[in-house]
């Protein structure tokens, strides 16, 4: 394990360093390519906790193949959840699990279908709005507000959905095998606050870092400055983790200084203002509006594939190349064209050069998807009564109003995911990856 994690991180960063340099140093040499096993940084990550507690004195001795089933249980091996020993090994020695489960077989399909779904229906319908904008951003293309926007907004309901739909399928996948994995994944984008944002998004994750960097750093009972140095230095490191570049540490080092202007508030908070107010719908919508485009504006980061074309993309949403929408909204606007010609919007369309038509139906799409993430329950919540995936943080996962959702095992239920199934399979596009596979 030990091996394999030093292997893992010599190949990832001697490319990257030897990247750069070439940038520097305007070189022609290049990195050899460099040959990584399958899923190398979600195994290292389980080993590397399993070697720290074994340490400790932490980790019960285990069966060989047991542990070996445990490194390469396939359902969480791409792209996560980042499993724990403790939560896994004692499932593999129960016996009911090498039995057939009919309960865990409906159960297991059910979850696995809602995330193909998630993937081919939404995640792939909305990703050929946000890839044309990132393209030309990389290009140099000056984009208008109205695009840059449509843009970033397209990526990130793209992650939420491809992301979502992968943990739902890794879920559901183990519920076949009788096996329960962590959640993972719990509709982040409902936060309000950056806090509560890592509280959902790849959850385990979030608690890796906590655990086997953030605390032996010291965590926060070596003062205040020291708490807020170990604060950055693993968002930075988490954010090097999801890829070896430069956005990827800007993105880290991003969100380490939106938790801490997070912590910071909270603060504040105690000091000036009552309880009550933190509980008023105008103080819920103005967090959660502030978290999100402060999530937004880290995907752009996240997404481009140069610090560059993401300070295009985000200069363009800031409004530093005007102000400029669609064609087809003038005669929306005709009787307030010229108040809006005086303020300097424009009507010119989109991409001149023809790189994306933009249509209203990419716009509704968007608008569609935007209104299913932030109103209609989880995946976990349509499954509350049966509890696929156990929380992390306890009482995560809170009942939805609407019990008519929850699922039952009724031929009803089951002819519907059978159609979902079909529908997903059908539309399969054989060129499109999951998002979260690169990380």
């Amino acid at each position: 394990a030990g091996t394999f994690s030093f292997y893992y991180l010599y190949c990832k960063y001697f490319y990257f360093i030897v990247s750069e340099l070439n940038l520097f140093l305007d070189t022609n040499y290049y990195a050899p390519n460099i040959i990584l096993p399958l899923a190398i940084s979600f195994f290292t990550f389980q080993q590397i906790a399993y070697l720290v507690d074994s340490y400790k004195k932490e980790a019960c001795e285990h069966d060989f193949l047991q542990y070996c089933l445990f490194v390469s249980f396939f359902p969480q091996l791409i792209a996560g959840p980042i499993v724990h020993h403790k939560e896994m090994l004692p499932q593999f020695i129960n016996q009911s699990i090498y039995r057939v489960n009919f309960e865990n077989l409906s159960i297991g399909m059910t979850i696995f279908t809602i995330g193909l779904f998630k993937k081919v229906m939404l995640a792939d319908s909305v990703a050929i709005y946000a890839t044309p904008v990132f393209m030309a951003a990389e290009q140099g293309v000056q984009l208008t507000i109205f695009e840059a926007w449509c843009g970033a907004l397209a990526y990130t309901l793209q992650l939420y959905f491809d992301f979502s739909g992968y943990s739902d399928m890794a879920i559901g996948l183990a519920s076949l095998l009788g096996i329960r994995l962590p959640l993972n994944f719990y509709s982040p984008y409902k936060s309000r606050s950056i806090i509560e944002f890592w509280h959902r998004w790849h959850i385990t994750l979030s608690r890796f870092l906590r655990d086997y960097l953030y605390i032996p750093l010291g965590g926060n009972k070596k003062g205040e400055l020291r708490r807020y140095s170990n604060l950055m230095i693993t968002m930075v490191l988490g954010g090097l983790w999801h890829g070896a570049g430069w956005t990827f540490i800007v993105w880290g080092a991003l969100h380490g200084i939106y938790l801490l202007i997070n912590h910071g508030w909270n603060r504040v908070y105690l000091i000036f203002f009552k309880s009550e107010f933190k509980n008023s719908c105008l103080y819920q919508v103005f967090s959660w509006s502030i978290t999100f485009i402060a999530i937004v504006i880290g995907w752009v980061l996240f997404r481009a594939e140069s610090v560059g074309g993401a300070m295009n993309m985000l200069s363009a949403m800031f409004g530093w190349n005007g102000i400029s929408l669609l064609v087809s909204m003038k005669s929306m606007f005709a009787v307030y064209a010229p108040w809006l010609s005086s303020v300097g919007v424009s009507f010119n369309g989109m991409f001149f050069n023809e790189l994306v038509e933009w249509k209203w139906s990419g716009i509704q799409i968007i608008f569609l998807l935007l209104v299913v993430v932030l109103f209609a329950p989880s995946t976990q919540q349509i499954m509350i009564h049966y509890r696929p995936a156990f929380e992390i943080y306890k009482g995560e996962i809170k009942e939805f109003g609407q019990a008519w959702l929850h699922w039952k095992p009724y031929r009803s239920v089951g002819l519907l995911v059978g159609i979902m199934a079909v529908i997903a399979v059908v539309h399969i596009n054989r060129t499109s990856e999951f998002l979260y596979f690169q990380f």
